[in-house]
């Protein structure tokens, strides 16, 4: 079984640009949402991804992820989401040994910007960079599949 191990937070300021060492641009849907998982296709830059994750709140989560061919991930966004698409670039800043992925939300979700960084375990330290915001992990609004449906913009 695979295990995501991510914590969230909100960032403080702009000064974790300073960083960057690369970014992506993420379109990503969900084709099914319930009690116990959801299942989403991700495409980036150059790559598609089929993902299904635990509904669990936390910091720990099941997850499987599978490339898929970057046209069926585009005919699967185009027709078989259940919700709105959650648009975003994702910024890579390396910092203390881990890489710290930052979203920052276009389209309905325009305005938020989170930053994540993943685990090998739980109560693994970390360093927190002076622009790092108050802990989101906890919050359900600040899931991805939660944007879907409740865009940033209707908060």
């Amino acid at each position: 079984m695979a295990t995501e191990i991510e914590r969230k937070f909100l960032i403080r300021s702009d000064d974790w640009r300073e960083g960057i060492t690369a970014s992506e641009v993420y379109r990503q849907g969900y084709l099914a949402n319930n009690r116990s998982c959801s299942v989403r296709v991700r495409v980036s830059d150059d790559h598609a991804y089929l993902n299904i994750k635990s509904a669990q709140l936390g910091i720990s989560r099941t997850e499987y992820e599978y490339s898929i061919p970057m046209t069926d991930a585009k005919e699967m966004l185009d027709a078989l989401c259940v919700s709105a698409l959650v648009e975003k670039t994702r910024y890579f800043v390396p910092d203390g040994g881990h890489t710290w992925e930052i979203d920052v939300f276009s389209g309905d979700n325009l305005g938020l910007i989170v930053a994540e960084i993943e685990l090998s375990h739980g109560d693994e330290p970390f360093n927190r960079p002076q622009w790092l915001g108050e802990e989101v992990s906890h919050d359900p609004r600040y899931y991805n599949v939660y944007l879907a449906e409740h865009p940033f913009k209707s908060w």
